[in-house]
């Protein structure tokens, strides 16, 4: 197997990490932390299968992972996000080069925003009373997936 298979084997390991977080998310409204910490140690791996150079490519990727984990523990602190959600945000920001990330972070907005909508408009048609508990773990599992069908589909095209 290639690097280049191998860069892409591990996009599809962290395409089914989300869709299983997601997927928890929705049920439980909980994010296993070891699902974070796989997504966490496995962009490592795919540094080196891409070619990161240790400066400053790693350094660069440790710094924008840091950023979020500590701009969303914010959002945490504040009671708006769960702390799976911000542990799980960290660690996918370790796979994403700056730009990627920002784009990530609008999808996930967005994402997360219509999911909002819905699930007010749920509570309503049903009666319930109080804040609907957003599984937001599912906006970012989408954002994430939305974000690594770029080098997926252009490796094959």
């Amino acid at each position: 197997m290639g690097w280049d298979q191998v860069s892409i084997a591990l996009l599809g390991v962290l395409a089914m990490l989300l869709v299983s977080a997601a997927v928890e998310d929705i049920r439980i409204r909980e994010i296993a932390d070891w699902k974070n910490i796989a997504i966490a140690t496995l962009a490592p791996a795919f540094w080196w299968a891409t070619g990161y150079q240790l400066w400053p490519d790693v350094a660069i990727q440790l710094g924008l992972g840091l950023a979020v984990f500590g701009l969303f523990t914010l959002a945490f602190m504040a009671g708006q996000m769960g702390g799976g959600d911000v542990k799980m945000l960290g660690a996918l920001a370790l796979w994403f080069p700056w730009q990627p990330l920002l784009s990530l972070l609008m999808v996930m907005a967005l994402a997360g925003g219509a999911l909002t909508i819905l699930l007010v408009i749920e509570r309503r048609i049903r009666r319930k009373s109080g804040q609907p508990e957003i599984p937001y773990g599912v906006a970012i599992a989408f954002a994430g997936l939305v974000s690594i069908h770029q080098p997926i589909l252009n490796h094959f095209g």
